[in-house]
């Protein structure tokens, strides 16, 4: 059985061996500062890493690694970066924590006297930075670089600049991408950008030079409540400028690609959630079933929605909005406990993570409390299939490499042991 022969088996709620993702996309990868330790421990070459997502720092999982790693996914990713720059014209950069790695040409910083990093949005140094990296961290934040606001002259229009069609280099880049898959045995996961509708870690616009319109996340939120037709009328805009790229991607990807990832927008924090449902089926819900069902309508693929935390409340939401994948599943939040959720919704929607909790276990536990962890949850969730196990979001830099193999390695004898 194949790869992805494994992961359609998964994806229909069919039973079979439990399909592993590590990398395929900017919410399921891996720190680039792990990724070099995992090819050390499995004996792969050694060389600088690619910074491929430099916002999270995630490294790019090679083909060589991720066979290691028993992999069953393969992402096509975009030719931009969250800051605006490609990734192209690839250079060597010594990283705060003293790793070699290779960054996009345009990947342009400045230090303070702290030694803190600061990244230029399209690499362009003559506007103000857009993310900042602490001399102690590990990833980029976001910097608000909002105008002053006038309240009572809101133009919605100053948060169109984002949405555009696809350009003829990013097609020739997909195209070109796509290619070099067509005979992979993995599932292909990719997305087009410009779907994700009020993701937050997109509102302050650290890829725009200048940006316009509302850029704090802190009076993005206060809009939703306070001006409700200002955010329709960018989602009116985002979703249709969104439709038309998917239509020319679905050109380009065809059947070669099984899951697209749609949003990236969080609902739910450790407690409960960011808004009402009530809220959802009026602001977001109308944009998020248009895209589902041209996907659904025109294309086989299967859309992925991204949510952390307890999003319990909102999840028979997505399902009626047409998501078919739920990650990263954070089962340490309220109410996101594995085996009520797969009681509950198991048989509608896929559950393509919360394999094992990156808050605790699997950076702080032993090899051991992971083995058990993971094995737990391969227990609760793989039954009926409806399960890709990867980590509850990306795996953080300091991981322990031996807590990772662990990871690995459980899952490996779960499935051993159900063949």
């Amino acid at each position: 059985m194949t790869s992805r022969e494994k992961v359609l088996l998964a994806l229909n709620h069919q039973a079979g061996p439990v399909p592993v993702d590590f990398g395929s996309t900017g919410l399921t990868g891996l720190h680039v500062s792990c990724i070099a330790e995992l090819r050390a421990h499995f004996g792969l070459p050694a060389h600088p890493i690619k910074v491929w997502e430099p916002f999270q720092m995630l490294g790019e999982v090679e083909d060589d690694l991720a066979d290691a790693m028993g992999s069953d996914c393969v992402g096509v990713m975009g030719r931009g970066t969250m800051f605006g720059f490609n990734n192209e014209g690839w250079q060597e950069w010594r990283t705060p924590w003293g790793q070699e790695v290779l960054v996009p040409g345009e990947f342009r910083t400045t230090r303070n006297e702290k030694g803190d990093v600061f990244i230029y949005p399209k690499g362009n140094t003559a506007v103000p930075p857009s993310g900042h990296l602490p001399a102690t961290g590990y990833f980029f934040d976001a910097i608000v670089r909002q105008s002053p606001i006038d309240e009572d002259n809101l133009d919605p229009t100053d948060n169109f600049e984002e949405f555009k069609l696809l350009a003829e280099a990013d097609l020739d880049y997909a195209r070109t991408e796509f290619g070099k898959r067509t005979d992979d045995p993995r599932t292909v996961v990719s997305g087009i950008g410009g779907t994700g509708f009020g993701d937050v870690a997109l509102v302050p616009a650290p890829f725009l030079e200048n940006p316009k319109g509302i850029r704090d996340i802190a009076e993005w939120y206060m809009i939703l409540l306070e001006e409700p037709d200002y955010v329709h009328a960018i989602f009116e805009h985002q979703c249709t400028i969104a439709l038309q790229n998917l239509a020319t991607y679905a050109e380009i990807a065809g059947d070669r690609m099984d899951v697209i990832m749609i949003c990236g927008t969080d609902f739910g924090t450790q407690d409960s959630q960011f808004c009402s449902p009530q809220t959802f089926d009026e602001l977001y819900a109308p944009y998020y079933r248009r895209v589902n069902d041209w996907i659904h309508e025109h294309t086989t693929w299967k859309t992925f929605k991204h949510s952390c935390g307890a999003v319990r409340p909102l999840i028979d939401k997505f399902i009626d909005c047409g998501f078919d994948i739920l990650n990263p599943v954070q089962c340490s939040a309220k109410g996101m406990e594995p085996a009520q959720l797969k009681a509950d919704f198991g048989d509608r929607l896929v559950f393509w993570g919360g394999g094992v909790d990156t808050q605790h276990t699997l950076p702080f536990g032993t090899p051991e409390d992971v083995r058990e962890e993971v094995l737990e949850r391969l227990k609760l969730f793989s039954p009926n299939g409806g399960f890709i196990f990867n980590t509850i979001h990306n795996t953080q830099a300091r991981t322990p490499v031996k807590n990772i193999v662990a990871m690995v390695d459980a899952v490996a004898e779960f499935n051993t042991a159900g063949s």
